[in-house]
C-alpha cells in the first residue's frame, strides 16, 4: 500500500512539473509576443522615418530562426517561388543556366528539351536585353529574376550569338522547367549497370524501380552502381522505397523520433523487393545528405551493399512544410532520424554547438558502437563512413583558373563554330591537334595566374624588406621568381591530363547537354573504377560485407 502510495504521489508531483514547465513556456510565449507587437507598433508610429513593417517582422523572424538550424527556414510570400524550387526541383523560367561576363549576362548551359534549347539558344549567347529593357549592366540575379515567371507567358529576348555581331530577337514561351530525377543511367561495362539519382522527388522510387528493371532485362546484369553523389535528399518516403527496391517486405529502415508523438514514426519497407542478391554498390560523398544518407546507411546497416566514397554530409534532420497566413510558410524541423543499426548521422548538435569535426578527432573506442545487422562495427560519427574510402580529387591551380577565368568556355564556343558534330560522349577525346589549338589560344589571350609558390615568395619578399634582408636575399628572390616564370610555361603541358578532362566536359556538354556530360565523366571517374574493382571480384565484396575486408 506505502509502495503504491509512493509511485503515486512520485505520478502527481512529474505531472504537476511537467503542467507547470508547459504553463512557464505558454506564459513567456504569450508575453514575449505582446512586447514584440508592441514595438513593431511604436516603430510604426513613432519612428523618425517611415519603417516597412514586413521587412522589419522577416529579418526579425529570420534572426529568430538563427538560433536553431539551418533548415527550419520562414518563407515570406515573395520568396515562396525559390522555395518551390528547393524543395520539388521546379521553377517557371526558360531552362538554362546564365553568368555574367563583362558588361553582359551570357547563357552557359541550356537544358535540353526545355525553351531556351529549343528555341535555338546556345552556350555563349550574350544577353542584350529582356523585353526591350536592356540588360547591360545587370547582375546575373537580375537577368535570372527577368527570366523566371508563369510558365505559358511570353517573353523576348534580344541575343548576340557567339562570333556574330547581328543581334536576333527570341520570343520564348516560359514553362515549368523540372530537372530528372534520373538524368543517366546506362550501363558501365557488359556487367555491371549504373543509376545517377540526382534528387528525392515525387515519383523517384518508381523511376529508379523502371531503370533498374530495364537495364536488368536488356543485360546480363551481375552488378549495379547507385550514384548518390551530390545528390542533397529529399522526400523521406522516396527514399525507403527506393531501399525497398532492394531490401523485401516490412524491414524497417528509419525511424524519427520528435518531441511530439505525431513525429515519432517507424517507416518500414511496404512492397515486395525486386532483387535481394544483386551485388550493390552506393557511391556517396560530402554533398550525399539526408535522404541519401537513409538510402547509404540503411543498405549499409543491413549489409546489402558496399558503400564506397568519402564520408556524407551527416544530416539527420526531418522538416514538415506548415502553412502560415498570407501566403507564407514555414520549414520547420520536427524530428531526427534513425537508420537500422541505431544511428543517427546528425553531425552537428546545434543547440550543445558540437560538430562533426571534433567527432572526427574522437577515437572509435570513445564513440558509440553500433552493429549492422551481420556484426560489423559502425559508428555515429556524424553521416556515413564508407566501407571503402576514396579521396578527393585535387586539381592544380592552372586548372582552376582555366575554368575560373572562363578560358576553357571561350574556346569551346569557338570550337563548336567550326565543328558541326563530335564522336559519341563517351567516346570523344581531345587530339593533339585541337590541343595546340587551346595552348594557342590561351597564350594568345595573355593569360596569367597565381601559383601558391608565387604568393608565398611575394610574402618571403615583403618579409625581407620589412626585415632588412633584401641586400642579402634580393638576388635570390629575383632568381627563384624568374624559375617560377619559366616553369609555369610548362604547366600547360605538364597537367594536360586534367585540363583535356574539363575540355571534354565542356564540349561533350554543347552536344549532348546534361545527359552526355554525366556520361563522358564516368570514363576517368576513381569511384566508378573502384566500384567495378570490387563488383567483378564476389570475395572482395564479401570480405567487405563480413567485416573481413
Amino acid at each position: 500500500m506505502i509502495k503504491k502510495i509512493q509511485i503515486t504521489i512520485i505520478l502527481v508531483i512529474t505531472l504537476a512539473l511537467t503542467t507547470f514547465g508547459q504553463s512557464q513556456n505558454n506564459f513567456e510565449l504569450s508575453k514575449n509576443l505582446e512586447i514584440y507587437g508592441d514595438i513593431l507598433r511604436q516603430l510604426n508610429l513613432n519612428y523618425a522615418d517611415d519603417i516597412n513593417p514586413g521587412e522589419l517582422n522577416t529579418t526579425a523572424i529570420d534572426a529568430l530562426l538563427e538560433k536553431l538550424d539551418p533548415y527550419t527556414v520562414y518563407v515570406p510570400e515573395s520568396r515562396r517561388e525559390d522555395f518551390e524550387l528547393m524543395t520539388k526541383g521546379e521553377y517557371g523560367g526558360i531552362g538554362s543556366l546564365i553568368q555574367k561576363q563583362g558588361d553582359f549576362v551570357i547563357i552557359s548551359e541550356p537544358y535540353e528539351g526545355f525553351p531556351a534549347q529549343v528555341s535555338g539558344l546556345r552556350a555563349g549567347d550574350k544577353i542584350l536585353a529582356i523585353d526591350g529593357e536592356s540588360a547591360k549592366g545587370k547582375s546575373s540575379s537580375d537577368i535570372s529574376e527577368k527570366l523566371k515567371g508563369t510558365p505559358g507567358t511570353t517573353l523576348t529576348l534580344t541575343v548576340e550569338s557567339f562570333g556574330d555581331s547581328v543581334s536576333k530577337d527570341y520570343e520564348i514561351i516560359r514553362q515549368k522547367i523540372k530537372f530528372p530525377n534520373i538524368p543517366y543511367y546506362g550501363m558501365l561495362n557488359d556487367n555491371i549497370g549504373y543509376i545517377n539519382l540526382l534528387q528525392f522527388n515525387p515519383n523517384c522510387a518508381n523511376e529508379v524501380k523502371n531503370a533498374f528493371n530495364e537495364l536488368s532485362s536488356e543485360n546480363t546484369l551481375k552488378g549495379l552502381v547507385f550514384d548518390l553523389r551530390g545528390n542533397g535528399g529529399g522526400l523521406l518516403n522516396e527514399a525507403v522505397d527506393i531501399v525497398n527496391i532492394f531490401v523485401p517486405k516490412n524491414k524497417t529502415i528509419v525511424t524519427t523520433k520528435g518531441k511530439n508523438k505525431g513525429n515519432t514514426q517507424v517507416h518500414r519497407t511496404r512492397n515486395n523487393s525486386i532483387d535481394t542478391k544483386i551485388p550493390l554498390v552506393i557511391l556517396v560523398n560530402g554533398n550525399s545528405a539526408s535522404a541519401s544518407e537513409i538510402v547509404a546507411g540503411s543498405i549499409q546497416d543491413m549489409d546489402r551493399g558496399v558503400i564506397i566514397g568519402e564520408k556524407t554530409f551527416g544530416k539527420g534532420l526531418v522538416q514538415n512544410i506548415l502553412e502560415l497566413p498570407y501566403n507564407s510558410k514555414m520549414k520547420l524541423t520536427v524530428a531526427k532520424y534513425y537508420i537500422p543499426s541505431g544511428r543517427c548521422i546528425q553531425a552537428i548538435d546545434y543547440f550543445n554547438e558540437i560538430k562533426a569535426d571534433s567527432l572526427n578527432s574522437i577515437p572509435d573506442s570513445l564513440l558509440n558502437v553500433f552493429k549492422t545487422i551481420g556484426g560489423r562495427k559502425v559508428y555515429d560519427k556524424g553521416g556515413i563512413e564508407p566501407d571503402v574510402k576514396v579521396a578527393s580529387r585535387t586539381f592544380s591551380q592552372i586548372s582552376g583558373d582555366l575554368y575560373a577565368q572562363n578560358y576553357l568556355f571561350n574556346f569551346t564556343n569557338q570550337f563548336v563554330l567550326e565543328n558541326d558534330s563530335i564522336a559519341p560522349a563517351r567516346e570523344f577525346k581531345i587530339s593533339d591537334s585541337v590541343y595546340n589549338k587551346f595552348k594557342v589560344y590561351v597564350e594568345d589571350q595573355d593569360f596569367d595566374y597565381k601559383t601558391e609558390t608565387e604568393l608565398l615568395l611575394e610574402r618571403l619578399s615583403k618579409s625581407a624588406d620589412r626585415e632588412d634582408y633584401k641586400d642579402a636575399l634580393g638576388e635570390l628572390l629575383t632568381k627563384l621568381s624568374e624559375e617560377i616564370v619559366i616553369e609555369k610555361k610548362k604547366d600547360l603541358d605538364k597537367n594536360r591530363s586534367e585540363i583535356e578532362e574539363m575540355l571534354i566536359m565542356e564540349i561533350v556538354t554543347r552536344y549532348y547537354y546534361q545527359k552526355g556530360k554525366l556520361e563522358a565523366s564516368l570514363v576517368n571517374d576513381t569511384d566508378i573504377d573502384e566500384a567495378i574493382k570490387i563488383l567483378e571480384d564476389n570475395g572482395l565484396y564479401t570480405s567487405i560485407l563480413d567485416g573481413t575486408y
